[in-house]
């Protein structure tokens, strides 16, 4: 009896420890996934960048000689017009931050246009040295998730009734800080009561809860730290890295 007792027991345990690592498989697959997904959306965003920025160039030539020959012409209201133009489309595609790192100024840069696209007003701040100890990979996928969640964030935020629509805005602050690589990103959000952090990160779904999950993952790969914090109308993170 005793002996069939201990069996039923050890089969127990196995299934629990097959199941545990079944589950575990499958999150650690999702996450993977997710994570492909994530870098596929934001090569092909730094892609489509590079790609206008060659067509400009491939046109630039184009441009001087109908430059030239308005001022020929003396139109030079055509001419004023026609740099307005120019002006807006290289603005549109300018990688206009610079940090030190090529990777972060692309992400950085798509992350920005993106937002500033859909109406969220963009402060950013940043710099950091040419050496660092986490990959440009993670660099840039904690920067993409920070950002993609303010974004989506911010793309919530609705007039609420008879009042008009909540300033949208993301900040952010990428520097060094006591030998620490230290980023930093706040955003207005819709929620107006102060939520757990704890609740914040396992009440999201899909491709927000992961990032949020690969947020933390990087994090403790490099022995760093992330820091929410949740108040009405604002959310913010900070994640440091050491040097």
């Amino acid at each position: 009896m005793f002996l069939q007792i201990l069996i039923c027991v050890g089969c127990i345990i196995l299934a629990v420890t097959i199941t545990i690592l079944l589950l575990k498989h499958k999150y650690d697959k999702r996450l993977s996934d997710f994570q492909d997904s994530v870098l596929k959306k934001q090569r092909d965003e730094v892609q489509n960048i590079y790609q206008t920025m060659r067509a400009w160039r491939h046109d630039y030539h184009n441009h001087i000689q109908s430059i030239k020959a308005m001022i020929a012409m003396q139109k030079f209201e055509e001419l004023d017009a026609y740099l307005g133009t120019l002006e807006q489309d290289l603005d549109s595609i300018d990688i206009a931050i610079r940090t030190g790192n090529v990777g972060l100024d692309a992400i950085l840069s798509s992350k920005v246009s993106i937002a500033q696209k859909k109406g969220v007003e963009v402060s950013c701040t940043a710099k950091v040295p040419k050496s660092l100890t986490i990959t440009d990979v993670h660099l840039c996928a904690i920067v993409g998730n920070l950002l993609d969640n303010a974004i989506e964030a911010c793309e919530k935020i609705k007039a609420g009734e008879g009042a008009a629509i909540p300033k949208k805005f993301i900040r952010i602050y990428i520097g060094l800080f006591k030998e620490q690589l230290y980023i930093s990103v706040s955003n207005s959000t819709s929620a107006r009561r102060r939520h757990k952090l704890t609740e914040l990160v396992t009440s999201k779904k899909g491709e927000h809860g992961f990032g949020l999950r690969r947020i933390d993952k990087i994090a403790e790969q490099y022995d760093g730290f992330v820091n929410r914090k949740n108040e009405p109308g604002v959310f913010a993170t900070e994640v440091m890295v050491p040097m």
